[in-house]
């Protein structure tokens, strides 16, 4: 859905950003802004800063920064059209409605249709599971050690004696045979008429991101097979693209997920205050769900908890594939002599598995590991097809630093010959410069310094900026847009500059030009720290030495461009540079 550009300002203005986010974080005030924990990252000293002023947020440890639908973007994992309707229902702006075609009107409102259909039937499962024929589920529950608190949290149920009775209590709600078929919970044939494939089953139902149940998953109780059962997929279901337990796991401030197998590994984890475990629905992990988890930027880690059994081990190299692929750093949780976390915990307790996570193995290991308990390792033919295999995985690393540091870390865990080892992986990738050793040059550290300082100068004068808008006379007299050499830098002063002198200068409204990629960089900029001044004659001198400091880059940065060596551009380096020698004569202000 696009929105214009009035209609996103009249969300943003009518939510203020400290409100917003005081639901979620624990602020003070500290002077003119507001401190607290920053809620991205493992925070324990108050490094997260809101400006009511600028309407804007900034973690100046983590990096993280933004305006209110940034904030809702990364807090609540919303895509930018999902964080402008949950702040316009939030402020009472009403949006102008989507034009939508006859036909995907009636699939928005079947899509409710189904949605409340599961919504009542999770309910009627869960008030099954307390009746008197729900007693043996409640106590295979109960058996498992979960409480009447978990049981709740995930609205476990129970599927009665036959497949009629779930369908019986839809109808007597209205709800008609067509949808009760497409939600997936029923099916039809001529000998049987509408059954459900649900009954006397322990149910699990399945939610969304936004905690709406689209399926269910059920376990026999008894010997009867299969032992678990999920719902089909529907066009309101996808087992490919959701995950179990990701509704709570996707609010967790731990920093991580944990992904286990199945669904009773997960309830078991959450109960023990691991609530970042989420599981696929039925299959093996798929790019789908790694694209999923790799949504949330600050949870790069993947921790696997899957079975130490073989199919488990298999599932596992699957899953390390898939997030590499992603991007994700992923690590194996080693739960044996246990078969899987369920067991862990309760043989061991919580403190024990966290021990397990902190000293977790590095994927890469692991596969070594898994390939150097299959073959003997005192046949030298067994020991050439190890080292093969270790070189293979190593040529499919496509990060070259990440590729070198696991061929010096497993040729030292195995005593292997680094050297050959690293042929063989030349010889493999078929790009011999990739693993020759060969270093890009650095650029000197005086380079980097002046680099640093040029940025950081610039920085600094664009939020001198946006406090004090009344400084722009005299910093836009020395400093012209050009004089912003970083290419982000250049375009946040053109909108700067711009807003000051049409007088219509919102910072917070600044971002939403910006891709989501860029906004942390651009709160950066707008919310640099700036130096603790006592008098305004200290406030001047650190402008000018600001002022100087970027007109200093701006004069070498045009003068040190080789490629231009026309006489045009020789007599503009000169007339910069009086005009620098000028500069750092007089008294600015």
């Amino acid at each position: 859905m696009y929105y214009s550009d009035e209609i996103i300002e009249e969300v943003r203005s009518r939510n203020n950003i400290v409100d917003v986010i005081s639901s979620y974080v624990s602020l003070k005030r500290q002077g003119a802004n507001y401190v607290g924990l920053c809620p991205f990252h493992n925070d324990h000293n108050p490094s997260f800063s809101v400006s009511e002023r600028k309407q804007m947020y900034k973690c100046f440890s983590c990096g993280e920064g933004g305006n209110v639908f940034r904030f809702m973007m990364q807090y609540e994992n919303m895509t930018f059209p999902e964080a402008v309707r949950a702040l316009a229902e939030r402020g009472g702006v009403e949006l102008p409605q989507e034009q939508e075609s006859g036909a995907e009107r009636a699939r928005a409102q079947q899509r409710e249709r189904i949605l409340n259909i599961n919504k009542d039937a999770a309910n009627y499962f869960y008030q099954q599971l307390h009746r008197p024929h729900g007693a043996k589920a409640l106590e295979y529950l109960k058996g498992r050690q979960l409480s009447d608190e978990t049981i709740r949290k995930f609205g476990l149920g129970f599927a009665g004696v036959d497949g009629r009775q779930v369908i019986d209590f839809l109808r007597s709600k209205g709800y008609e045979d067509a949808d009760i078929r497409v939600s997936g919970l029923a099916s039809f044939s001529e000998k049987e008429g509408l059954t459900s494939p649900f009954w006397n089953r322990v149910m699990f139902p399945i939610q969304d991101a936004g905690g709406h149940v689209i399926a269910f998953g059920g376990r026999v109780m008894g010997d009867a097979k299969p032992k678990y059962l999920n719902s089909p997929e529907t066009d309101f279901f996808n087992k490919r693209k959701n995950m179990y337990g990701y509704h709570i796991a996707r609010r967790s401030r731990a920093g991580n997920f944990i992904l286990c197998e199945g669904y009773m590994d997960v309830i078991a984890m959450h109960q023990a205050g691991f609530d970042q475990a989420v599981a696929s629905l039925g299959t093996a992990f798929t790019e789908e769900q790694a694209n999923l988890l790799r949504r949330h930027k600050d949870r790069n880690t993947i921790y696997l908890a899957y079975d130490t059994d073989g199919p488990g081990v298999t599932a596992a190299l699957r899953a390390i594939g898939l997030c590499r692929e992603a991007g994700l750093v992923c690590k194996v949780i080693d739960m044996r002599p246990q078969k899987d976390p369920d067991e862990f915990i309760k043989a061991n307790g919580r403190e024990a598995f966290q021990d397990r996570i902190d000293h977790a193995e590095n994927s890469f290991l692991f596969q070594a590991r898994v390939e150097y308990e299959k073959v003997d390792q005192q046949d030298p033919d067994s020991r050439t097809a190890f080292q093969t295999r270790v070189s293979e995985l190593l040529a499919a690393v496509p990060d070259e630093l990440a590729r070198n540091n696991y061929l010096l870390a497993v040729c030292e865990r195995y005593g292997m010959n680094a050297e050959a080892i690293g042929r063989k992986v030349s010889e493999l990738i078929g790009h011999p410069e990739e693993v020759s050793g060969y270093v890009r040059p650095k650029p000197t550290q005086a380079k980097r310094k002046r680099e640093d300082a040029s940025s950081v100068a610039q920085k600094m004068l664009l939020t001198y900026l946006t406090d004090d808008p009344g400084l722009y006379p005299v910093i836009s007299k020395y400093v012209k847009v050009e004089d912003y050499t970083e290419g982000l830098y250049a375009r946040v002063a053109e909108l700067v500059y711009r807003g000051i002198e049409a007088g219509t200068l919102q910072p917070a409204s600044l971002l939403n030009q910006f891709t989501e990629e860029e906004q942390s960089d651009v709160a950066d900029i707008l919310q640099a720290q700036l130096p603790e001044t006592e008098t305004e004659q200290d406030r001047r001198k650190a402008l000018r030495d600001l002022i100087l400091k970027v007109r200093e880059n701006s004069y070498l940065v045009f003068s040190q461009d080789t490629g231009d060596k026309s006489m045009e551009h020789v007599m503009e380096t000169i007339r910069r540079k009086k005009e620098l020698e000028d500069l750092r004569r007089r008294d600015l202000f």
